[in-house]
C-alpha cells in the first residue's frame, strides 16, 4: 500500500511530446496515461503565468499528471506555453500576453483530438483560466475547470460567449484569494448560468499543502469521472 502524499508518484505511462502551434512554434509537453485500458476522460492542463514562475510543472498540475491516471483513469496533458521553460525543456517563442497564447491552446487541444484521447477538459490555474475562457469557448471539449481565476485578462464579452454553450464551467474559487474571492466571483460570472462554483474555505490562490491538492484534485475527478470520487488516501498496486 502506497500513502499519496505529496511527492507521491504513481504509476502511469508517461510520453514526452512536442506541439506545433498555427504561427510555426514548437512548444514541449507530456502525456501520462493509465497503465492499464483506455482513459475515461483527458485534462488538457493550463499553467499559470509564466512570468510569475508559472509552467507545466507547477504542482498542482504535476500532482494531478502524478496520481489521476492511476486513481482515476484520466489522460493528463501538460505542456509549457510560449517561452516557458521548465526541466522537459523550454517551449520556443516569448510571452504573448495571452494574446499569441491562443495558438498554443489551440495545438494542446488539437494534440488531445489526434490521440483520439476521450472528453476533453481544459483545466486551467490563475493565468490559465484565462487562456481557457479566451479560447476553450469553441473547441471541441466537455468544458473547463478553473483552478483561481483572477479574471484579469478576460472580458466581459468573452465570458458571454459561454453562456448556453453546451459547455460545463466550474470555477473553485478559494476563500482567500488574491485577486477574486468568491462573492466577487458570483458577481463576474453572472452571466454564466451554467456556472458551477465550488467556494473552497480556507483556501489561497496557490493551493499549499496536501489538504489544498487534495481538494483541488477531488473536485477535477467529481466533475470528469464521478465513479472515482472521492479519491482514496493510499493506492493500492
Amino acid at each position: 500500500m502506497i500513502e499519496i502524499r505529496s511527492g507521491v508518484e504513481l504509476p502511469s505511462v508517461r510520453e514526452d511530446f512536442t506541439l506545433v502551434t498555427g504561427d510555426n512554434l514548437t512548444l514541449v509537453g507530456e502525456l501520462a496515461m493509465p497503465v492499464a485500458g483506455d482513459p475515461v476522460a483527458t485534462l488538457v492542463t493550463l499553467h499559470p503565468l509564466p512570468t510569475a514562475g508559472g509552467f507545466m510543472d507547477s504542482h498542482i498540475l504535476r500532482k494531478a499528471a502524478n496520481r489521476l491516471p492511476a486513481l482515476a483513469n484520466l489522460a493528463v496533458v501538460r505542456f509549457n506555453t510560449r517561452g516557458t521553460e521548465s526541466p522537459r525543456g523550454k517551449s520556443e517563442g516569448v510571452f504573448g500576453e495571452g494574446v499569441t497564447e491562443r495558438h498554443d491552446v489551440e495545438a494542446a487541444v488539437k494534440f488531445a483530438e489526434a490521440r483520439g484521447l476521450p472528453n476533453i477538459w481544459l483545466v486551467g490555474w490563475s493565468f490559465g483560466t484565462e487562456l481557457a475562457l479566451k479560447y476553450g469557448h469553441d473547441k471541441n471539449i466537455v468544458g473547463v475547470i478553473l483552478l483561481s481565476p483572477p479574471l484579469h485578462r478576460t472580458s466581459e464579452e468573452e465570458l458571454r460567449v459561454w453562456a448556453n454553450n453546451g459547455k460545463r464551467v466550474i470555477a473553485l474559487v478559494p476563500e482567500l484569494d488574491d485577486y477574486l474571492v468568491p462573492d466577487q466571483a458570483r458577481e463576474r460570472f453572472a452571466a454564466l448560468s451554467q456556472l458551477e462554483l465550488v467556494a473552497v474555505d480556507g483556501a489561497k490562490h496557490l493551493w499549499v499543502g496536501e489538504v489544498a491538492t487534495k481538494r483541488v484534485l477531488d473536485e477535477i475527478v467529481k466533475a470528469v469521472n464521478p465513479s472515482a470520487y472521492p479519491l482514496p488516501e493510499v493506492y493500492n498496486p
